[in-house]
């Protein structure tokens, strides 16, 4: 299977400690952490995932607002610019250990957080940064890409 992503989802995967809106969309969060962690597929798609998921049923939720889709394009951009690839929706993109521990880096120095400004969760994020990363759940995965993972980067 493949967890289904959008680009801001990326940053907060970094700083996920099994907080959330709700108990059902924290439980949902933590069972697709740990399908990341396991080395699942993540595809990057635009609009509301699989995070979003429990929250659809909003109408109002934030999950389709106009400030999302700029905050996923700020963090599509930033994140390229850290991995030098472009993160093109439909791709599958890996994320192993390394490569979250990359992002970690360049999110505590701020260099990836542009789109995290105006965000409900941004102080907690760079408590949990300034932290470093102590509490959080999600790892990445140990298969690198040519060692099973189906991705192709």
């Amino acid at each position: 299977m493949t967890v289904r992503l959008r680009a801001h989802h990326l940053l907060c995967l970094l700083t996920f400690v099994g907080k959330g809106y709700t108990p059902a969309f924290t439980a949902h969060y933590r069972r697709l952490v740990a399908r990341l962690n396991e080395g699942e597929a993540v595809e990057l798609v635009e609009g509301p995932d699989d995070i979003c998921a429990p929250m659809l049923a909003e109408p109002e939720h934030h999950c389709r607002n106009a400030s999302v889709v700029r905050r996923d394009a700020l963090a599509r951009a930033e994140i390229a610019g850290l991995l030098g690839r472009p993160l093109d929706t439909g791709r599958a993109i890996a994320l192993t250990a390394e490569r979250v521990e990359q992002m970690r880096w360049a999110f505590a120095k701020g260099a990836i957080r542009t789109a995290c400004a105006g965000c409900q969760w941004s102080a907690f994020c760079t408590e949990t940064a300034g932290e470093g990363f102590a509490r959080t759940r999600f790892a990445g995965s140990a298969i690198s890409p040519s060692g099973g993972c189906r991705t192709p980067d």
